[in-house]
């Protein structure tokens, strides 16, 4: 893998693990470097790659960027346009790019940010048919994910996708992306922060699945690029492309262990839900804004339930599932409640006793008094540029509570934010 400095080798990834599995990686290659895109025509028809029949799938605004030179590079090769303007990761987006998709296309070249990648790594699933990443902003940590977010029908979905075979990452033309691209994937690199929190709270309380070295992999990547936030908010080369190695290993991580499980927590479900309009306006925001909305939030309910949790002054009350009622009143009128409910059927809390809370709540303490304060990471975050305040991208101050209750539901995954669920405080 050539990372122009930063160390990685795939290989070493995949070797037995301390965690006692082997983790098996569909990406083959990372070139992270300057003019990376001169490197394709190289690569596409030689003996790792012999692929004859490309196909970009790129918007208008990444067509000139990169998808134009990308085609040009590729003798012209065909590409499929997507018009850049309310453009979503969505069942429209796909059936755009299945239509239009040429019958010989033996790979496809995704030539994008987050949206495009995802619509990309679903058709790529669907087909059967590899791709390769060319990222044109280091804004998204879902590059080499294996897994794509999509509004599907309304409704925020993750499928099952295909990851890049390889990447094609140039840094002459991420770095000069716009600051707000930028800004979104440092807040969603940040994000990591709590999902690895509710990672570990799962793994304490049910004993799910964790393993240490992808934990560590994820808070590394996050502690690098917050040494370097001055320079990459100035759009620095270097500094950009340590932002893209963060969110690269980041996507890495998740191919690892085989879910979104290291990189998406309380923090994403709340980008979710909102992306979902249950109780907002459609919003002007970038995916890693509203993450770092929803991260900033998230650490502050953590913050408040240490403190609540550490004077004894609560309750573990029976429970016997999810309120139906709740459910029906906030995601009825959408049209949403039959997805939600399928969506909790396995609800995690029904398998948690009262007395596994209690032996578990010492080292969930631990967990959570390891984050960082909310006001250090807002402050880091709206220095680099980021948006932090529900206001920032459009979101009624007044509903935040209500959307730490409600967006758990979004997943069935087991986060801190859904565990308090089970708590009831004396002086709430």
């Amino acid at each position: 893998m050539k990372t122009n400095g930063f160390p990685l080798d795939i290989d070493s990834l995949q070797q037995p693990c301390i965690c006692g599995q082997s983790h098996a990686l569909s990406t083959k290659e990372i070139i992270l470097e300057k003019e990376a895109l001169e490197r394709l025509p190289f690569l596409l028809g030689g003996s790792d790659y012999p692929y004859r029949t490309p196909v970009v799938i790129c918007d208008t605004n990444t067509w000139r960027v990169a998808g134009d030179r990308v085609c040009r590079l590729l003798a012209h090769c065909p590409s499929i346009c997507l018009q850049a303007d309310h453009l979503h990761a969505d069942e429209n987006a796909v059936e755009t790019v299945l239509s239009s998709l040429p019958a010989d296309a033996d790979i496809l070249l995704a030539v994008g940010a987050g949206t495009i990648h995802d619509i990309t790594r679903y058709v790529s699933f669907q087909k059967g048919i590899p791709f390769f990443s060319i990222p044109t902003a280091a804004s998204v940590d879902g590059f080499v994910s294996t897994v794509a977010a999509m509004t599907w029908h309304g409704f925020k979905k993750s499928f099952s996708a295909a990851a890049p075979i390889c990447v094609l990452a140039d840094s002459t033309v991420f770095s000069q992306a716009p600051g707000r691209l930028t800004a979104s994937g440092i807040s969603d690199l940040f994000g990591k922060y709590t999902a690895i929190a509710d990672w570990k709270i799962a793994h304490a309380i049910t004993g799910e699945t964790i393993c240490a070295k992808v934990c560590q992999m994820e808070l590394e990547a996050v502690e690098q690029v917050q040494k370097d936030l001055a320079g990459i908010h100035a759009g620095k080369e270097e500094s950009c492309e340590r932002l893209m190695y963060g969110l690269l290993l980041s996507g890495l991580a998740m191919q690892m262990v085989g879910s979104s499980r290291p990189a998406s927590g309380a923090e994403h479900h709340l980008s979710h839900f909102w992306e979902m309009e249950i109780l907002n306006p459609c919003l002007d925001a970038y995916h890693g804004e509203k993450v770092s909305v929803g991260l900033v939030y998230t650490l502050g309910v953590y913050q408040k339930a240490v403190q609540k949790l550490r004077t004894g002054a609560f309750l573990i009350p029976d429970y016997s599932g999810i309120n139906r009622e709740t459910i029906h009143r906030y995601f009825g009128p959408k049209g949403m409640e039959e997805e939600i409910l399928q969506e909790n059927q396995a609800d995690p809390l029904l398998a948690i006793s009262r007395e596994r809370i209690e032996e578990s709540l010492q080292e969930i303490l631990t967990i959570l008094e390891e984050l960082p304060a909310a006001q250090e990471i807002r402050d880091l975050l709206h220095a680099a540029g980021c948006m932090v305040c529900p206001e920032d991208i459009g979101l009624p101050d007044q509903i935040m509570d209500l959307s730490g209750k409600l967006s758990p539901y979004v997943r069935k995954r087991l986060t801190m934010m859904r565990l308090l669920h089970r708590f009831q405080f004396v002086h709430d």
